[in-house]
């Protein structure tokens, strides 16, 4: 029985029309009609086919069986074909992360899952394998005060695991082990090709709980997440994220983001850390997170130039400044000589050393110790760096984003600055910046 009844059409045809070899019936001679009779027939014929083709077009008559079900099958083959995608892509990208143990010093701060003292869980991606080696991608908060790292493979298997290179900026590192019981690849994806609502998985070890997938939906493809490199609350860096409703929690990091295709377009980072915020989790492109990952590996960090300046933006200058002229004004303000420094505490300064800050100028980065190559070229405590090769510079996050998206090592940077409210210019030779180098 169909979900809609049809009385208005049917191709079944009348069991007398047709004779028992299935032939039609050829009509015998004596049974012909006159002329005559055969136009008034044709004419009755014609004007009965008239009238019911047009009382057949004109009732709103339900769909045929055949259409309905065909709307129903288009209906329905939608999420059937996403669920069935879904675990073939799970079961292709599932023996390519692990579980990332690491033991760390006791009570070492930003580890992941914990699992007891000193010890700490997050995902890697097994992304690619020679000379008798595999070496998988992670984040590199997830191996933070390192002093013993294992990795776990799908099946159980456990490994021990060295760190090749990290780069805590981006939050990327490779770990490398050996490639025995190791026998596939991520395969990697395009995340410039991802879609704004696009459904991807995201398959890691939260909580502990290993080989354990959530799905969602691409909420954004580029959201800028501020981040505080040490912790102090100050930012230091933005990064460009995909923001994702999967759910990302500790010791998903370092995991995959798959699209239906079972590649990996993402390594899961971060996630508001929030009780009353749901659905909101971040993923480094893997456009970005893989030329790092071989950057690591050639050089074990990443090359990046140094101005070496340890600055302090001018509006936290002006705003605390402005803040203490407030206090002053109660008599519990602080000295008149002192000079706030970058973590907005006062330190005193000599007296005629107060900087000085040109009319009309609000943004710009307070030079509070220059060393290495920007001292050799000039600068000095107390300049007002405003542009890098003409470019306006607001705060010290501006300028740390200039040097390290726009120049290389052995680049002349043209620098424009104020001193005692006069405008200079210089050049600086950029150097490698080292691990020592602020």
């Amino acid at each position: 029985m169909g979900f809609f009844k049809d009385d208005f059409y049917s191709t079944k045809v009348k069991r007398n029309s047709r004779q028992p070899s299935g032939s039609w019936q050829r009509p015998n001679r004596w049974s012909r009609p006159s002329a005559t009779v055969r136009v008034a027939l044709i004419s009755s014929l014609a004007s009965s086919v008239l009238v019911a083709s047009l009382f057949y077009l004109a009732v709103d008559r339900p769909k045929s069986q055949p259409e309905s079900r065909a709307a129903l099958s288009s209906g329905i083959s939608g999420p059937v074909d996403t669920n069935e995608r879904i675990i073939s892509a799970a079961a292709k990208v599932g023996p390519v992360v692990v579980s990332v143990i690491n033991q760390t010093k006791e009570g070492a701060a930003g580890s992941e899952a914990s699992i007891g003292k000193g010890t700490s869980l997050g995902s890697g991606v097994i992304f690619k394998k020679q000379k008798g080696k595999a070496y998988i991608i992670t984040n590199a908060h997830v191996i933070a005060d390192s002093v013993k790292l294992q990795v776990v493979l799908s099946n159980g298997t456990k490994k021990s695991a060295t760190v090749v290179g990290k780069d805590t900026i981006t939050d990327l590192a490779v770990l490398e082990t050996d490639d025995k019981g190791i026998s596939q690849v991520a395969e990697i994806g395009d995340s410039e090709k991802l879609r704004k609502g696009e459904t991807v998985i995201a398959v890691g070890n939260p909580l502990g709980f290993s080989d354990s997938l959530s799905n969602g939906i691409v909420s954004n493809l580029k959201t800028i997440v501020p981040i505080s490199l040490n912790q102090d609350g100050i930012y230091d860096w933005e990064e460009e994220v995909i923001q994702i409703s999967a759910p990302i929690n500790p010791g998903n990091s370092g995991g995959a983001l798959v699209n239906l295709n079972g590649q990996v377009v993402g390594i899961n980072s971060m996630k508001v850390a929030d009780t009353s915020v749901e659905g909101i989790g971040f993923s480094i492109p893997i456009d970005d997170a893989v030329p790092i990952a071989e950057q690591l590996m050639e050089h074990g960090k990443i090359k990046r130039p140094y101005l070496g300046v340890y600055s302090m933006d001018l509006s936290i200058y002006l705003d605390n400044n402005a803040a203490s002229d407030d206090d002053d004004a109660f008599g519990d303000g602080p000295d008149a000589d002192a000079t706030p420094n970058a973590n907005g505490d006062d330190d005193d300064v000599p007296a005629g050393e107060e900087l000085v800050v040109p009319d009309g100028v609000k943004e710009g980065v307070v030079v509070l110790e220059a060393v290495g190559p920007a001292k050799a070229a000039g600068l000095a405590y107390n300049d007002i760096i405003v542009a890098l090769d003409a470019e306006p510079i607001g705060s010290t996050l501006d300028l740390r984003k200039y040097l390290y998206m726009h120049k290389k090592i052995g680049d002349t940077l043209k620098v424009t600055y104020y001193r005692d409210s006069k405008k200079h210019e210089l050049n600086v030779k950029l150097v490698e910046k080292t691990e020592n180098d602020g």
